[in-house]
C-alpha cells in the first residue's frame, strides 16, 4: 500500500508560525517533530512507501525532514501551481499500478489513537479490495462549524456530503448521530479511482493524463506549468466522492484533529496556569490575563482571545493586500542548499547569516543592483567569481562586484556559515539571474 501525502496548503490560520515558505505541516510543534513527520511515522507502519505531492519549496522541506527520520526511498510529484486535491491525487495515481492500494492523507493532521487508526485502516482495506472508494468519517465531539460532514445511511453507506454548517445545523447533525466530520482521508485502488474520475469528471482526467505524459520524470515527477494550469481545479469530494456509487465511509473514533486554528492547537499543547497558550523562543510573562493565545516570532507578535483565532486569516488577508513578506517567510528562510537569516535590512544594505549544508551549492548567478561581501565564520567555502575559484576559510572574506557571475559551494563535511553584507540601491531577493542551478529553480 502506498501513502500519498498531500503537502499543499499554507496554514494561514496559524500565522505567524505558519507561512508560505514554512507552512504548518513542517513546523516542529510536537516534541521537535512536525505534523508531516508524524504523518510519515504513523503511516509507514501500515504502508510500504510514501508518495509526496507538493510544490517545489515544500519538496525540499519534505526531503530534509524525511532524512531526519531515515526515510529516503520516497517518490515525489511536484506541482508548479495548486489545482486542489482531485488533480493532485490523479497525477499521483497515474504513476502507480492500477491494482495498488492507495492511502491518501493530508500532511497536517494529528491522530493520537493510533491503535484504533490501524483498526479502521484494516476495515478500509477490505472494502477497497472490493473496488470501493473508502473515506473516513470522524466521530464528532462537538457541533463544529469548521468542517464538512458526511451523512451515513446504514453500514458504510454515504447518503450525502454536506458543506460546513452553521451552529444550529451542526448541533442537529450531532444530535442525529449519523453525521461524521469529513476527514479528507481516502483509501482505494489507484485504477478504481481513475475509472470513477474519468466517468464523473472527464475534463480533469484528460487534462491530468496529458500533463502526466508531458512531465519530466527523471528523479521525480515534475509537472509543467502550462499543463498544470490547464487542469480544472476541483476537490476530490466534488469531482468524484459526491457522485460515485462506490463510496463507502468508515466511522472513525481516532482522536483526530486538523490543527486548523490556534484554538485547536491549544488543545494539543501545554497551556499555562491561566489557560493561556504561549508560543515563543523567549520568556513571556503575563499578569492577570487568561484564555489568551500569544504567539511571538522574530518578526511578528499575535495576541488573541481563545475562541477568536479563526479571525487570524483576516490578518493574513490584510497583510497580503499590503504586499507584506510576513505572510510568506520568516526571518530565517529554508532553501534546498541550507538556510539564510536576515539580520538587518535597511535602505542601501542588507546583512544575512547564510548556512550551506555539506555537499550543497547555490546557483551560478549574478545581480544587477547589489555588490556582496562574504565573511566565512565556520567551515570552508569554495567561491567562484568570474573565471576564478578559491577556498575561503574562517575569518577570511571575498568580494563580489555588482554584475559579476559567482557561486558559493560547500565541498566539505560540515556546514559552511558565513555573514553576507549586500550593498546597493536594491537588495530584494528577486535581483538575481540564474545561469545554472542544481534545483531547477527560477526564483531565489
Amino acid at each position: 500500500m502506498t501513502n500519498i501525502i498531500l503537502c499543499g496548503g499554507n496554514g494561514t490560520r496559524l500565522w505567524p508560525i505558519s507561512r508560505t515558505l514554512m507552512p504548518k505541516q513542517f513546523v516542529k510543534l510536537f516534541d521537535d517533530k512536525s505534523l508531516f513527520q508524524l504523518t510519515v511515522e504513523r503511516n509507514s507502519k501500515v504502508c510500504d512507501s510514501q508518495f509526496i505531492v507538493s510544490n517545489a519549496e515544500q519538496y525540499f522541506l519534505s526531503v530534509d525532514q524525511l532524512e531526519e527520520l531515515n526515510e529516503i526511498n520516497n517518490k515525489y510529484l511536484l506541482e508548479p501551481v495548486g489545482r486542489n486535491t482531485a488533480p493532485a491525487i490523479t497525477l499521483a495515481c497515474l504513476s502507480l499500478d492500477p491494482q495498488e492500494l492507495v492511502l491518501v492523507t493530508p500532511s497536517d493532521h494529528l491522530i493520537k489513537n493510533e491503535s484504533e487508526y490501524e483498526k479502521v485502516l484494516n476495515q478500509a482495506k477490505e472494502l477497497a479490495t472490493e473496488d470501493n472508494l473508502v473515506t473516513f468519517g470522524i466521530t464528532p465531539t462537538c457541533p463544529e462549524t469548521g468542517f464538512g460532514y458526511i451523512e451515513l445511511q446504514g453500514e458504510y453507506v454515504a447518503k450525502a456530503f454536506h458543506e460546513k454548517p452553521n451552529l444550529s445545523t451542526a448541533q442537529s447533525y450531532l444530535d442525529a448521530g449519523n453525521y461524521y466530520w469529513n476527514s479528507g482521508m481516502f483509501l482505494f485502488k489507484s485504477g478504481v479511482f481513475l475509472e470513477e474520475l474519468q466517468k464523473y469528471s472527464p475534463a480533469i482526467y484528460e487534462a491530468s493524463l496529458e500533463a502526466f505524459k508531458n512531465a519530466d520524470q527523471d528523479t521525480l515527477i515534475r509537472i509543467k506549468h502550462d499543463d498544470m494550469e490547464n487542469i480544472p481545479e476541483d476537490s476530490i469530494d466534488y469531482a468524484v466522492m459526491e457522485k460515485s456509487n462506490k463510496v463507502k465511509v468508515i466511522p472513525s473514533d481516532i482522536d483526530w484533529s486538523d490543527v486548523g486554528s490556534f484554538d485547536a492547537l491549544s488543545e494539543e499543547l501545554q497551556n499555562d496556569n491561566n489557560n493561556n497558550l504561549i508560543i515563543s523562543n523567549k520568556k513571556v510573562a503575563t499578569i492577570d490575563v487568561e484564555d489568551l493565545i500569544i504567539v511571538d516570532t522574530d518578526d511578528a507578535l499575535l495576541i488573541s482571545k481563545k475562541g477568536s483565532t479563526q479571525k487570524v486569516k483576516d490578518i493574513v488577508s490584510d497583510l497580503k493586500i499590503q504586499n507584506s513578506k510576513l505572510t510568506t517567510e520568516h526571518s530565517t528562510v529554508h532553501r534546498p542548499w541550507g538556510t539564510y537569516t536576515v539580520l538587518e535590512d535597511t535602505p542601501g544594505y542588507k546583512i544575512k547569516r547564510i548556512e550551506v549544508k555539506a555537499g550543497k551549492r547555490l546557483s551560478l548567478q549574478k545581480h544587477f543592483h547589489r555588490s556582496e561581501h562574504w565573511i566565512v565564520v565556520s567551515g570552508t567555502a569554495t567561491v567562484t567569481v568570474g573565471e576564478s575559484t578559491k577556498l575561503v576559510r574562517p575569518n577570511e572574506s571575498t568580494y563580489i562586484k555588482m554584475g559579476e557571475i559567482h557561486r558559493l559551494e560547500n565541498q566539505g563535511k560540515i556546514s559552511v556559515v558565513l555573514i553576507e553584507a549586500q550593498v546597493g540601491e536594491y537588495t530584494g531577493e528577486d535581483d538575481i539571474v540564474r545561469l545554472d542551478d542544481d534545483y531547477q529553480r527560477k526564483e531565489q
